[in-house]
């Protein structure tokens, strides 16, 4: 059983929790994800990995109540556990095998948009502590839904905030800022995005006009985490790829966004039914 350490919630809809979990703690890598299933009858959900602990022996997970699954996640409380927390799973960002050498000469810049600004904050924070040069955008659609903003600080040389409506940091979207510091000088070997898959299609657009290398993550498109239900299929470079096996992590210039934007409606209708029809935890006598 894998006990909630601690939980918080960063909005009314997502929610931080760290899980004790000390083999998936100690092999941890940016990038990866893991599995959590809430109960014995509980649905697989593959969650990006937010945080790791290797001396507490915990795994910090943000999950967004989007459907009945993850209500179910955030419905539990301190003291409770999860019947299984798996991984990790995938492959690490690429940056963990470069030299140091090579990561000297990197100046990375991360889009974070809504909740994908959590699994941006292991990889910037692994950059940082050794030394590279990492600016982080986030953008969100107002001031009151960012996450993360006071970590993220920690973990980077510059952090911009973007909101839609100009409520806080610059008004406009990632990519208008990320043209904005490159046109007043700054200078990218690397750009990293994770968000709405959206807003990484258009990520990937700014940055092959800027002419920097983009990374990014189709962890949204996984179901089983395992390759087996085939939910992640995804065309990069004109081939079919597995986002839980084969990634999550892909060059987003190879990235097919509107088939991977047009499998991310595939199960809208299964989804909704399950909402109509969720009972909360409490209300089977959990």
């Amino acid at each position: 059983m894998f006990e909630i350490v601690t939980k918080k919630m960063l909005t009314p809809t997502i929610c931080e929790m760290d899980v004790k979990a000390e083999r998936l703690a100690r092999a941890a890598q940016p990038g990866q994800f893991l599995i959590v299933r809430a109960d014995e009858k509980g649905e697989r959900i593959p969650l990006t990995i937010s945080d790791y602990d290797a001396e507490k022996g915990t795994v910090t997970i943000v999950t967004q109540k989007i459907g009945a699954s993850s209500a179910d996640i955030i419905s539990y409380e301190v003291g409770e556990s999860f019947a299984d927390v798996v991984g990790p799973l995938g492959i690490p960002s690429d940056f963990v095998e470069m030299s140091p050498d090579e990561l000297s000469r990197q100046h990375y810049v991360f889009i974070a948009g809504g909740v994908g600004t959590a699994p941006v904050y292991p990889q910037a924070k692994w950059l940082h502590e050794r030394g590279v040069k990492v600016d982080v955008i986030i953008g969100a659609r107002n001031k009151d839904l960012f996450i993360y903003t006071d970590k993220m600080a920690t973990a980077c040389d510059n952090l911009y905030l973007c909101t839609d409506d100009g409520s806080a940091g610059f008004h406009g979207v990632g990519t208008a800022m990320l043209e904005k510091l490159v046109a007043e000088g700054k200078q990218y070997t690397r750009c990293v995005a994770i968000g709405p898959m959206i807003m990484m299609k258009f990520a990937t657009l700014t940055a092959k006009k800027l002419n920097i290398p983009i990374t990014v993550s189709l962890n949204t498109l996984m179901v089983d985490g395992t390759g087996m239900c085939g939910a992640c299929r995804v065309s990069v470079g004109g081939k079919t790829r597995f986002a839980c096996v084969e990634g999550p992590e892909f060059d987003g210039y190879l990235v097919d966004f509107d088939e991977a934007m047009r499998r991310q409606r595939m199960y809208l209708e299964e989804e909704k039914e399950a909402n109509e029809s969720h009972v909360c935890r409490i209300g089977r006598g959990k």
